[in-house]
């Protein structure tokens, strides 16, 4: 015969495990829903600052220092010259119009090169880019990898592939106190982005990978070497549609 004490106790505990379930599944649910809405915001306008930016004034401020908000200057993709658009994409991810946010392919090479030659390189796309950089703070963790892989889903979903090169674009850092095209022309080339010329955005996407140790205009071996596969690549990378 069962116990009647034993059975309340153990309808209580399945009563409390259902009531913390179901609060764990609205928390979740309200999360999906505002960041879904944060994203679909940035579909229809342009981000004025980035999370990136808004953690190094944060900083400043806890710290005491002076942070000096970035050149920043909004650019449409039609205002940006194709051989610039196709350079950045050789450069940094060229398989990005057949991919859904995550390329395994370039993955799954650098984990070889790290088992191989212990090199250890980065295999992030645009798409991964462009979310870690609008949306979430700068220290390396498990978590911001996990949260970086949902809104990399998210932006995929909501904005497209046009939306995220754009964002991408105006976002990306260029070097220190120099954010997007706009900037980064101006900056290194003294022109604006719809007038840099292929070798310029050779330039320019050769130093991506190390903005603020390469300069595109005092090009280093490495930035040299980069430039002259970038153009070679920039041929067989086609231009947003």
């Amino acid at each position: 015969m069962i116990n009647a004490k034993s059975y309340a106790k153990k309808k209580r505990k399945k009563g409390v495990k259902r009531r913390v379930l179901i609060f764990c599944l609205w928390i979740i649910l309200v999360f999906v829903i505002l960041t879904g809405f944060q994203v679909s915001l940035l579909r229809i306008f342009n981000p004025p600052f980035t999370a990136f930016m808004a953690w190094e004034w944060l900083h400043g401020k806890v710290t005491s220092t002076t942070y000096h908000w970035p050149a920043y200057q909004w650019r449409s993709l039609e205002e940006i010259s194709p051989f610039l658009v196709r350079a950045v994409l050789a450069s940094e991810d060229q398989r990005f119009f057949s991919h859904h946010g995550f390329d395994f392919i370039e993955l799954n090479k650098a984990i070889q090169d790290m088992i191989k030659a212990k090199r250890v390189r980065g295999a992030s796309t645009i798409s991964m880019q462009a979310a870690r950089t609008v949306f979430l703070w700068p220290e390396r963790n498990w978590l911001r990898k996990i949260a970086e892989a949902y809104y990399t889903i998210l932006i995929e979903i909501l904005w497209g592939k046009r939306r995220i090169l754009e964002i991408y674009l105006n976002t990306v850092d260029w070097g220190k106190g120099i954010m997007g095209v706009a900037a980064a022309s101006q900056r290194y080339f003294h022109t604006e982005p719809e007038k840099i010329t292929p070798t310029q955005s050779a330039l320019l996407a050769a130093v991506l990978p190390s903005p603020h140790r390469w300069s595109p205009v005092s090009p280093d071996k490495n930035v040299i070497q980069r430039k002259k596969k970038i153009m070679k690549d920039m041929e067989k990378t086609p231009f947003p549609r």
